[in-house]
């Protein structure tokens, strides 16, 4: 019976692309993720034991999934065969898992790779389970999206999950060797432009293999510059899911390199956001949040100067806007830093919590009518404006409760000012026994 997907095809004389060509046939010639395929990785112990489990590989596109997942049948000498999540409803996983039902039955195991794993649902993720449990299939999957969100816990609980990670320059270099060795020929680039070319791929192996075999068909030997090969070829578009992983890492580098006062990173994660084309409104709300968060009080101010911007950018608009924004970035990551304020409304929302519904104590409560009077509503209030130094001390707590402390002012910016005030009033109810 001939597999789903992998029906032995005729010989093929057509031309095969660079990409397909410079497949590794081993594991040792794979380029990159040593944190993976290395002898002391999860690969290499499991290759070594011969005790191989199902994996997820959770990675950028470009950086060895298929291949690897295609050698691990190879070393482990299991059939593999290879679906898309994205091309395969029920009815083919059945033929699938029914196709090596029978293989197993002839002693042979199955590797299944699932391309774009994530895509499937919830109900045909669970259809992996039994033939995972089993033995009938060994799955592999690939995935672009975090599988903490993206998979079932089940799926998860039977596969180990393995990152692999974009590729730096110095592997892309190794990948751009490889290619002009299968070419014959060292490519048309001065050493700008080939540093131009290996930017330009942007971690994603596959995509330099793809622009070099566009360089290669200009059929030139003179030496490009960069300014050639840009007007040339297209920079690959930035790796950017306005709904996926890469938008919460990036607004969370943007956001730690504000609070740790760095505000040419800062300025970086917002230009990279932008440029991979994210809603500059979502970062202006953005930018407030952090104003209110990591400076608070200790510069008042930062607040004020957020709103502003984003009222500028919607006043002006795009492109000019966006420097407004810059600008209260920048300010921000500049400004004395407190979360004081953000740690106490946590510490009283808790406690609110905790307390549930313990009414104000008495003195507090305003009495307009005779009956709320005689409930003892406002008996013994003392009015602040009559007390020595404007301040009576009295307890505003519920009754019986003890007393919270949740803002702690830092010594930094305006807050320093704030806590003498803080010391203060403390002293004072202290000196009054409250």
């Amino acid at each position: 019976m001939a597999d789903l997907f992998n029906s032995t095809p005729e010989p093929d004389t057509a031309p095969r692309p660079l990409a397909d060509r410079l497949r590794p046939a081993r594991l040792s010639d794979v380029i990159g993720q040593e944190q993976v395929l290395g002898p002391e990785s999860p690969l290499g112990v499991m290759l070594a034991s011969g005790a191989l489990s199902s994996l997820i590989f959770w990675g950028p596109p470009g950086v060895g999934k298929t291949t690897i997942a295609r050698l691990l049948a190879d070393e482990t000498d299991l059939h593999f065969v290879q679906i898309s999540a994205i091309f395969t409803g029920v009815p083919d996983l059945r033929k699938v898992f029914e196709a090596a039902k029978m293989r197993r039955q002839n002693g042979k195991g199955t590797l299944l790779f699932v391309d774009e794993i994530h895509r499937f649902n919830k109900a045909q993720q669970d259809g992996f389970l039994p033939h995972m449990e089993d033995g009938t299939i060994l799955l592999v999957g690939a995935t672009t999206e975090n599988p903490s969100f993206e998979l079932n816990a089940a799926v998860l609980s039977r596969a180990q999950v393995l990152v692999l990670t974009r590729l730096d320059l110095k592997d892309l270099e190794l990948l751009a060797q490889r290619a002009e060795a299968d070419l014959g020929k060292p490519l048309p680039l001065d050493g700008h432009a080939r540093e131009a070319l290996l930017e330009m791929a942007d971690g994603d192996g596959r995509a330099l293999l793809n622009l070099i075999e566009q360089i290669t068909a200009w059929r030139t030997d003179d030496k490009l510059t960069t300014d050639d090969l840009t007007k040339r070829l297209m920079k690959r578009a930035a790796k950017y899911d306005k709904s996926g992983d890469e938008h919460y890492n990036l607004i969370s580098a943007l956001h730690k390199s504000v609070r740790g006062s760095d505000p040419d990173a800062a300025l970086y994660w917002f230009a990279r956001m932008l440029n991979g084309g994210e809603d500059p409104r979502y970062l202006a709300r953005r930018i407030t949040r952090m104003a209110v968060e990591d400076i608070g009080l200790a510069d008042p101010q930062a607040q004020a100067v957020c709103l502003q911007s984003w009222e500028t950018y919607e006043r002006l608009g795009s492109p000019e806007g966006e420097l407004a924004l810059a600008q209260a970035l920048t300010y921000l990551a500049l400004a004395p830093k407190s979360n004081a304020a953000y740690v106490a409304y946590k510490g009283a929302m808790s406690a609110a919590k905790k307390t549930g519904s313990e009414p104000p104590p008495a003195h507090i409560l305003n009495a307009p009518t005779q009956l709320m009077k005689d409930q003892g509503y406002g008996a013994g209030y003392a009015y602040d404006h009559d007390a020595e130094d404007g301040f009576s001390g009295q307890n505003y707590f519920p009754d019986g409760m003890k007393r919270g402390v949740y803002y702690t002012p830092v010594d930094r910016g305006f807050e320093r000012e704030l806590k003498k005030r803080v010391d203060y009033f403390a002293g004072l109810r202290a000196k009054r026994g409250n």
